[in-house]
C-alpha cells in the first residue's frame, strides 16, 4: 500500500455552508419539537402509559446501535490487520462518535424532564442496565477520541493497536448492553430473551456500515476523490453478509419464542395478526431492509454499480428504523400477561393491543438527531484531516500490482 495522504474536505464554500445551514435548520427544528413536548407535556405525543417509549426512542436506539457499527470499519483494519480498511479508520471513528452524540441527544430530550439526567449521572443503581450504560456511552466517546488521536498523531502511534483492541471490545459490550436493556425486561414477552444481545450486535454492524457507505460516497463524490472498486466491493459484500446475519438472528428469535407455548400469540401478532406492526415487520424490515439489499449487493451486475450500492444502503437504514420500531413499540403494544393462565374480565385496556401513532414532534426530534450527527461529521471532515485524498485501487489495494 502506498502512503496515504489525508486532507480536509474541500467542498466549495457556498455548497458547504448551504449544507451546514440545511442540517442546522433540521437540528434546530428537532430542538423546537423537544421544547414543544417539554412545554405542553407528553400528552401531545402518541405515547401513553402503555407505550412509554415512542418514536424518539426508535431514532435514539438506532443511532446508538449504528454508532457502534460505524466503528467496525476501523476495527477491521486495526484488530484484524486488514490494511485496505485502515485508510477509512479516521472517518469511521468520527462517524461513530457523531452518531452516538446524536442518539444520546434525542434520548435525553425525550425524557420529559431532561434536567433529571443529573440524577442519573450522580446516583447509580448497579443492578440496573441503565446505570451501566451511562459509563458505556461516555467511555465509548472518550476511548474512540483516544483511538483517533493515535491514528492522527505520530507520537501516539505506538498506542494505535491497544486503543483499537479496547475500542473493539468496548463497542461490543456497549451494543450488548443496549440489547440487554430490552432482553432483561421479563415482564414483556417480546423482550424477554437473551438473543436480543447478539441480534443488536449484528444490527449494529449492518446499520453502521450502511450509514458509513453513504457518508463516504457522498463526501468523496462532492470532493471528486476517487473510491476504487476494490474497497467498494469489500464494503458492499460486508453489507450483504451483515444483512444475512441479521436475518439469521431474526429467525433464531422466533424459533426461540416458539419453543414456549405461552409465546404463540406473540409470534402470531408479529408474523400475521399484528396489523401495521406485521406490515412494518414484513415490508419494512424483512423485504426492504434485508432481502432487497441482499439481492442488490450480491447481484453480478447491480452489485458493481454505485447507485445500486447507495440504494441498498439507504434501504438498510429505512429497514433499520422499521426493525427498531417493531422491536420497541411493537413489544410494548402487545398486551402484558399480568395474570398468566387466568381470564381477566375488565373494561380497561388489559388484554388488548395498545394504540400508538407517532406524532409530528416525535418524528422531528428523531430526524433532528440524525441531522446533528451529520452536522458533527461535516464540520469534522472540513476542519481536520479525516478523509484520504484517494481511495483508488492503486493507492490502497496491496494486491493491485499483482492483478495488473
Amino acid at each position: 500500500m502506498k502512503r496515504i495522504v489525508y486532507r480536509e474536505w474541500k467542498l466549495a464554500p457556498q455548497r458547504y455552508w448551504g449544507l451546514l445551514a440545511i442540517l442546522g435548520i433540521i437540528a434546530a427544528i428537532g430542538g423546537l419539537a423537544s421544547w414543544y413536548m417539554e412545554h405542553h407535556g407528553h400528552w401531545v405525543t402518541g405515547m401513553t402509559n402503555q407505550v412509554i417509549w415512542g418514536t424518539p426512542h426508535v431514532f435514539a436506539v438506532f443511532l446508538i446501535v449504528a454508532a457502534s457499527g460505524a466503528l467496525n470499519i476501523a476495527s477491521i483494519g486495526t484488530v484484524f490487520g486488514r490494511k485496505i480498511y485502515q485508510p477509512l479508520g479516521r472517518l469511521s471513528s468520527l462517524l461513530a462518535v457523531a452518531l452516538l452524540i446524536g442518539g444520546l441527544l434525542v434520548l435525553v430530550l425525550d425524557l420529559g424532564r431532561p434536567d433529571r439526567l443529573i440524577v442519573a449521572m450522580t446516583t447509580y443503581n448497579f443492578r440496573s442496565i441503565f446505570a451501566w450504560n451511562i459509563f458505556l456511552y461516555t467511555g465509548f466517546i472518550l476511548l474512540v477520541i483516544a483511538y483517533l488521536a493515535s491514528m492522527m498523531d505520530r507520537k501516539l502511534r505506538c498506542y494505535y493497536k491497544p486503543f483499537g483492541f479496547f475500542a473493539f471490545i468496548w463497542r461490543l459490550i456497549l451494543t450488548t448492553g443496549t440489547g440487554s436493556i430490552f432482553g432483561f425486561i421479563v415482564a414483556r414477552q417480546a423482550y424477554d430473551t437473551a438473543i436480543l444481545a447478539p441480534l443488536f450486535i449484528a444490527m449494529s454492524f449492518l446499520y453502521g456500515l450502511a450509514i458509513f457507505l453513504l457518508v463516504l460516497l457522498f463526501a468523496a463524490d462532492q470532493d471528486q476523490r476517487p473510491v476504487g472498486q476494490a474497497i467498494l466491493n469489500r464494503l458492499k459484500n460486508l453489507l450483504g453478509i451483515f444483512a444475512a446475519t441479521v436475518l439469521f438472528f431474526v429467525l433464531i428469535y422466533f424459533i426461540t419464542k416458539l419453543y414456549k407455548a405461552k409465546n404463540y400469540e406473540l409470534v402470531y401478532f408479529y408474523l400475521l395478526g399484528g396489523g401495521h406492526y406485521t406490515l412494518i415487520f414484513w415490508l419494512g424490515w424483512i423485504l426492504l431492509g434485508l432481502l432487497a439489499p441482499l439481492g442488490m449487493v450480491f447481484h453480478p451486475v447491480l452489485g458493481q454499480e454505485r447507485r445500486w450500492i447507495v440504494t441498498a444502503s439507504f434501504l438498510v437504514i429505512l429497514g433499520g428504523l422499521a426493525s427498531i420500531y417493531v422491536i420497541i413499540i411493537g413489544g410494548q403494544a402487545f398486551p402484558m400477561s399480568i395474570f398468566p393462565g387466568k381470564t381477566v374480565l375488565t373494561s380497561d385496556f388489559y388484554g388488548s393491543i395498545a394504540a400508538y401513532a407517532p406524532s409530528l414532534p416525535e418524528l422531528l426530534l428523531g430526524i433532528g438527531g440524525f441531522a446533528t450527527a451529520l452536522l458533527i461529521t461535516a464540520v469534522g471532515i472540513r476542519v481536520l484531516q479525516f478523509l484520504p485524498e484517494s481511495l483508488a485501487d492503486e493507492e490502497i489495494d496491496p494486491h493491485f500490482s499483482v492483478k495488473t
